[in-house]
């Protein structure tokens, strides 16, 4: 049996690599320009091993009854792990996965192949555009994980992209976010109050370094109109082998106070990380 062996490939936006993990047998890391994007162990679907998609794991279990299908828009492609992990977890689900790097989701259908029948519909195109087009109320789950390089782009940073979001979600849906900041978190906080004008339940969920301002690193930002199950979600993640902690209510006020919402014209992309701050070793 031959041994796998890295794949490189200049893609639409950088060159992407697939490394294959040594220690699982069908696992493979992809990066772009030496930046880790997704981990993927085509065995076992539903092992997460970045620390934020374990957390929007822990949320995904939350949601309606346990295992049933969902309609999920993932707006941001990588290597498919979270629609993956849908498809395994809630069987049935209808996945719809928006790329804007053509040649990059093109490798990774190529190298790393849906199961038949997975029910993941994948799109090449801009987030922002697609879900304008999109229907309303079509969807359980909207998952923002979009960077243009390393950073969130401005026009997925503003309070009409967060409105388009919000009109495609059913009534008891619910939205996530994966961004990155550090302190003093002028960026998280101005999300986290943007988000906060269009739904009525928000949480921020972040390892507690980063929320102590100790390093810049990966945060979720959670909301829903009501269906939101907070408690649930900060008992997972608190237990995870990667704990996480979950601001809400008093504490997520006074972690916004004197932020705003940000409109489109005063929109800005997500800060640039520090050097080395998701590098891999």
């Amino acid at each position: 049996m031959n041994e796998p062996v890295p794949v490189t490939r200049a893609v639409d936006h950088g060159t992407a690599k697939l490394m294959p993990d040594v220690d699982r047998e069908r696992a493979w890391l992809l990066t772009v320009d030496g930046a880790p994007q997704s981990y993927v162990d085509l065995d076992e679907p539903s092992h997460l091993e970045f620390e934020y998609l374990r957390r929007i794991g822990h949320l995904v279990d939350t949601l309606g009854e346990p295992g049933a299908p969902l309609d999920v828009v993932h707006l941001g492609g990588g290597a498919l792990t979270l629609p993956r992990y849908v498809a395994r977890t809630r069987p049935g689900s209808r996945q719809q996965v928006v790329e804007y790097d053509g040649g990059l989701l093109e490798m990774v259908l190529h190298h790393l192949p849906l199961p038949e029948g997975s029910g993941v519909r994948p799109h090449v195109g801009d987030a922002r555009a697609w879900l304008e087009a999109a229907r309303p109320g079509s969807a359980d789950l909207v998952v923002a994980d979009v960077f243009g390089g390393s950073r969130v782009p401005a026009h997925l940073a503003s309070l009409g992209f967060v409105r388009e979001a919000g009109r495609v979600l059913r009534a008891d849906g619910v939205y996530v976010a994966n961004l990155a900041d550090g302190a003093p978190f002028a960026f998280l906080r101005s999300q986290t109050a943007t988000v906060a004008e269009v739904f009525g339940r928000t949480a921020v969920v972040a390892e507690p370094g980063v929320l102590r301002g100790r390093r810049f690193g990966n945060a979720l930002l959670v909301a829903s109109h009501g269906a939101l199950d907070v408690e649930s979600v900060a008992r997972r993640v608190a237990s995870d082998a990667f704990p996480a902690r979950v601001l809400h209510g008093a504490a997520l006020r006074d972690f916004v106070q004197g932020a705003g919402p940000v409109s489109d014209a005063d929109a800005v992309p997500s800060p640039e990380p520090p050097e080395g701050a998701f590098g891999i070793g």
